[in-house]
């Protein structure tokens, strides 16, 4: 076999062994990737269930809050006809 042909082949072996190396790089990468993407998504639906306790005590306190801010805006709507009419 020519020389040319045996240095080919050990070039072509070096490229091969220097893919696998990166493929197996990207491989344990994206192994830890998918454990920390597990520990997020496990620690999120844990502040989900949580909270979820508080979804109803927001509602009343904003149902309060609308009332309030209604009240107020009479409350104002008649100072100012009140002002216009003095």
């Amino acid at each position: 076999m020519p020389s040319a042909a045996v240095v080919t082949l050990i070039i072509a072996g070096l490229l091969v062994v220097a893919v696998a190396y990166y493929l197996i790089t990207v491989v344990l990468l994206l192994r830890r990737l998918i454990d920390t993407l597990g520990k997020i998504t496990f620690g999120l639906r844990a502040i989900a269930h949580r909270t979820a306790p508080v979804n109803e005590i927001v509602a009343a306190i904003e149902e309060d809050l609308s009332s309030v801010a209604e009240t107020l805006q009479n409350l104002l709507a008649a100072k100012s006809y009140e002002e216009r009419v003095s």
